[in-house]
């Protein structure tokens, strides 16, 4: 009997270059089926509910594969971590429904986006915050971030090529905190854009910069168009946080 699971991960994306698998390239996916076909002695496909770009990194990322091995979640989890590499960890194994689909079964995700604010280079963050060296006015950030809130469409924010056809989000969480000299801006949604969240983060560093003003941003939420928004902030700074399902419909199978 075929029994479907889901992984919860953290992973550091530095090396790997992104999710997804792809041919003649090292990604979190491949590690992970490569794994699980070492412990099944068969081959596994499994699902992402994001499909993370190359360095950036996960803290809650979810997966799920099916299998008729017979195995518990604490022996799927702890055989896993020990056939997984050293920066990828397994932190949650739980058997759901049969029709449990890590992407499309997802109601939220939470990403957040590091900016280390310093005129000092990084050392120990180098691949884990995006250094901007001149001071960045967060209050002005925070007044445009708030702009984002709400159902749009984020066409401005979405880089190419994509095969998605519907830009519209429903932003419910759009804020910035500073901690020190680390300016950690967070974002929840019903669903995200292909790059949206470092096309998001690129203009607000523009308007902490002064290049452009908070009140820029709804004008640029109605272009609906990339060139009218700012850079793609790099990738080294993105975390997905969490992902979300609705728990009445997707309860743990026991």
């Amino acid at each position: 009997m075929m029994t479907t699971f889901k992984l919860v991960l953290e992973y550091d994306g530095t090396r790997y270059s992104g999710w997804q698998r792809q041919l003649n390239a090292s990604t979190v996916q491949a590690a992970v089926e490569a794994a699980l076909a070492a412990i099944s002695q068969t081959r596994l496909s499994v699902v992402g509910a994001g499909r993370t770009d190359a360095g950036v990194h996960a803290l809650g990322q979810v997966a799920s594969f099916k299998t008729d091995r017979g195995l518990s979640p604490r022996e799927w989890l702890r055989a896993l971590n020990a056939h997984l590499p050293s920066d990828i960890s397994v932190l949650s194994v739980d058997a759901v429904p049969e029709h449990f689909h890590a992407r499309y079964s997802a109601t939220g995700k939470l990403y957040e986006y590091h900016i280390l604010n310093r005129s000092e280079r990084a050392a120990l963050l180098r691949e884990r915050a995006w250094s901007v060296y001149k001071p960045l006015d967060v209050a002005a950030m925070a007044d445009a971030a708030a702009v984002l809130l709400g159902s749009h469409d984020f066409s401005s924010f979405e880089t190419a090529p994509t095969d998605n056809d519907n830009p519209h989000c429903r932003m419910q969480q759009s804020v910035l905190r500073r901690q020190g000299d680390l300016i950690v801006c967070s974002f929840y949604a019903d669903r995200f854009l292909k790059q949206m969240v470092r096309s998001l983060v690129g203009t607000l560093v523009e308007i902490g910069r002064g290049k452009r003003s908070a009140s820029d941003m709804d004008t640029i939420l109605k272009a609906r168009s990339r060139p009218a928004a700012g850079r793609t902030a790099p990738p080294h700074g993105l975390y997905l946080v969490r992902v979300d399902y609705d728990a009445a419909s997707v309860p743990p199978v026991t």
